[in-house]
Order: structure tokens, then C-alpha cells, then sequence
């Protein structure tokens, strides 16, 4: 029988590492030796504090994450790809009684071959950011081309910002946490009480706040488009006259597409699109329990990574 090692999140708040048993792989399946994955701040930091509003696949005990890069150890006979390929694997379901949303954090996955993306090897740890970065082009996508105002610092923003400025804009940031006011190249990056604006036309909001709608409306330009690409666990609301005299639009970027998923990849491949200094903390898989305090509670964090190398 097939087994791994997987972070599971038993309860609110209480993670552990063990080994649990993997589904048997199809034809159409590989099995994938996981290098690294990744720790969100958005969904996977609302599932750790119990946060998590009613989601299709929510329960516990699960396997959490969605961004993971490893290694073809075994294929299927009809599988596309084959052993020896390094891919992305954006989560798996193949623990059993185990929920697995989204079923990436673990040492090995079996997934299937139309699901990963392969990757360069030298891109290394960086290959668990393609998710983020394919999250990040979505919202440009649905907000309609590159934003002039991002919400939020953090990886995603930095990402939306990179994209921002390859499609030919050159937006502003708005960021509250000191350690996270370093500008981009081509970007600039400010507290919003240092930005006199208000006449924004695109607007993308990635901080997660459910009461930032007021001052963001505030700043639209008329028809203005405030496109939501955060994860916000409290219900939103906003006043309607201001948004009234302004036409203000509202829209929300969800999952990303097969379509966002090429379009970065090609960005990556060709390094017009650069994952560098995005990454700061990695820890070993067994460490990954704790792991999970320093990413959601530490503020020089950006993203975090759990590294399988070792494992056994």
C-alpha cells in the first residue's frame, strides 16, 4: 500500500505530521515525490484558526496547501507524462478518509498527469509559487488589465504588481505592515494616507479586510472597478451613496484558469516574469506544526515553505 507523510490540520490550530495511506493511482495518474510546498495566507491561514466559512471539502481532520513542486517518481500507463519530469501540482485528493483541500502538503501526491504543470528544474523552490502567481493574473484578468492601486504587500500583491507592470502599468501599493514597504521595480509602495488619488479606474484588493470597501469606493474614479482578490472571512458591506455617485463596480477573482495558469507559466519560462525574494522562511517537514505560527504570525514573513527534501 502506497503511504506518505502529509501535514494534516486536525482541528483549529492543531497540526500534526504523520504518515497516512494514498489512494491507489489510475492509469492516468502519477505519483509525485514532493521537493517543497507552500503555506498560504489566505484560505489555508482560515482553515488553521478555524476561521473558514461553510467551503465545498471543509472539515476536518485535512490536508491543506496548493502550492507544491517535486518530482515524477512513478506514471500510469496512459499518463502524458513520465518519471524523471519536474512539475507543479496545485493539490491532490488521494488520502482517503482524509479530506484533502487542497491536498498538497504532503511528501508524496498522487494526482493526475493533467493536473501538473511540468517546470524547469532549475526553478526550484520557486515552483511552488506558479499558484500564487496564476491567482495573481486571474485578477488582472478579471479586472480587465493591470491595476492602478493593489491593496496588500504580501506575495500575491507583489505578484499582481510584477504582472502590473510586464502588461505596461505602473501601479501603486498600499501597505500597512513596516516590513513590507519596499518598492518594486517599476511600482511604488505607501501608506494611504500618503496618497492624495482619487481617481482610480482599477483597483485590486488583496488584503483580506471585509471592511476596506468604504475607502476604496472613496478613491474610484466614476464607473471605477474594485475587483476582490483576497479571501474575507467576515461579510462585506458598504455605503451605498458613495458608490452610487459613482457607478462603482465590484467584481471577484476566484480560482485561476487553465488560461492564467499558461499565461504565467510562459512568463516564467521565458523570465520575463521574476519569482526571486519572495520566498523567506523554509523549514524542514517536521518542524511544519510550528511552522504554521511563524507564517500566520510573524511579520517579516512572507511566504514559507515546507521543505519534504529529507523526509522519511
Amino acid at each position: 500500500m502506497l503511504d506518505s507523510l502529509a501535514v494534516i490540520i486536525e482541528e483549529p490550530k492543531r497540526v500534526a505530521v504523520r504518515r497516512i495511506a494514498l489512494d491507489a493511482p489510475g492509469a492516468g495518474d502519477v505519483v509525485v515525490e514532493i521537493d517543497y510546498s507552500g503555506v498560504s495566507s489566505g484560505t489555508e491561514k482560515l482553515i488553521w484558526s478555524g476561521a473558514m466559512p461553510q467551503f465545498p471539502g471543509m472539515g476536518y481532520p485535512l490536508v491543506p496547501g496548493y502550492e507544491a513542486v517535486g518530482r515524477i517518481v512513478a506514471a500510469g500507463a496512459e499518463a502524458s507524462l513520465r518519471v524523471g519530469e519536474h512539475v507543479f501540482v496545485p493539490g491532490a485528493r488521494c488520502f482517503g478518509a482524509v479530506r484533502g483541500l487542497f491536498g498538497a502538503n504532503a511528501k508524496h501526491l498522487v494526482v493526475g498527469a493533467d493536473r501538473v504543470v511540468t517546470v524547469a528544474p532549475d526553478l526550484g523552490d520557486r515552483g511552488a509559487l506558479i499558484a500564487l502567481a496564476a491567482t495573481a493574473q486571474h485578477a488582472l484578468a478579471v479586472a480587465g488589465g493591470a491595476p492602478e492601486l493593489i491593496i496588500g504587500h504580501g506575495v500575491l500583491g507583489r505578484l499582481i504588481a510584477r504582472l502590473a507592470v510586464i502588461a505596461g502599468g505602473a501601479p501603486t501599493v498600499w501597505e500597512t505592515n513596516p516590513n513590507r514597504m519596499d518598492a518594486g521595480d517599476g511600482y511604488r509602495v505607501c501608506h494611504a494616507g500618503d496618497d492624495a488619488r482619487r481617481d482610480y479606474q482599477r483597483v485590486i484588493d488583496v488584503s483580506g479586510d471585509a471592511a476596506v470597501l468604504d475607502a476604496l469606493i472613496a478613491r474610484l474614479a466614476p464607473q471605477g472597478l474594485i475587483t476582490l482578490a483576497g479571501f474575507y472571512a467576515a461579510p462585506m458591506q458598504f455605503s451605498f451613496a458613495p458608490a452610487f455617485m459613482r457607478e462603482a463596480r465590484i467584481a471577484i477573482a476566484a480560482q485561476w484558469q487553465k488560461a492564467d495558469l499558461v499565461h504565467v507559466t510562459d512568463l516564467i519560462a521565458s523570465r520575463r516574469l521574476d519569482l526571486d525574494g519572495l520566498i523567506t522562511h523554509r523549514v524542514p517537514a517536521h518542524e511544519a506544526g510550528g511552522a504554521y505560527h511563524t507564517a500566520f504570525g510573524t511579520d517579516n514573513c512572507l511566504k514559507l515553505l515546507i521543505d519534504w527534501r529529507d523526509a522519511s
